[in-house]
């Protein structure tokens, strides 16, 4: 905190002053205000913080940056691996326009990267987005948001070959997040 304060800090056993100018960027889907109030975070690290302070919408309620934020993402991801994606394909693009994005812009940002990763092109398809099984046949009983939560954890596990890390990014959720989850519902890796 003396850092963002003093724009100073004194090497670890030394004496001297080091000026620094330094320009702190964060980001945060808590309400932080909130988290004061209930003492989960500090107000003295707040208000350093808090100099310019800039609300963006989650990606559900800007649904229509869709088209372009992945379009970007491909670019980013066809340089980074070196493929020749073009576009997301019509019937993705309706699945991800409709789709609620929990994850929000690093959730898209996931699927975009999974399917360069797992595929040559030169679309992005249906079957690229984790989200979207159409193989799936209807159900005639409607399942709880547990046990939706569950099948889709569990898939994208047998997915990754039981990768915590890889499965947790994907799902743009921690490791410890997903380990309490796998215990939650007792899901075990089958042999």
């Amino acid at each position: 905190l003396r850092v963002l304060q003093e724009k100073s800090f004194s090497r670890l056993g030394g004496t001297e002053q080091i000026k620094v100018d330094v320009r702190l960027i964060s980001a945060t889907n808590r309400d932080l205000v909130a988290a004061i109030e209930d003492g989960s975070f500090r107000s003295d690290l707040y208000y350093r913080l808090n100099v310019v302070s800039i609300q963006l919408p989650p990606l559900r309620e800007r649904i229509d940056d869709v088209p372009l934020l992945a379009a970007h993402f491909i670019n980013k991801y066809n340089v980074e691996f070196n493929k020749k994606f073009d576009r997301v394909d019509r019937k993705a693009m309706d699945f991800m326009m409709d789709y609620h994005w929990p994850g929000n812009v690093r959730e898209l940002e996931n699927v975009i990267e999974r399917a360069i990763v797992i595929d040559q092109g030169p679309q992005v398809k249906v079957n690229h987005l984790p989200f979207c099984n159409i193989e799936a046949p209807p159900t005639e009983e409607p399942q709880s948001l547990q046990e939706v939560e569950k099948i889709h954890i569990e898939k994208m596990l047998q997915r990754n070959d039981w990768n915590i890390a890889k499965t947790a990014r994907l799902l743009s959720i921690d490791r410890s997040t997903l380990h309490k989850k796998i215990k939650k519902f007792g899901l075990e890796r089958q042999q």
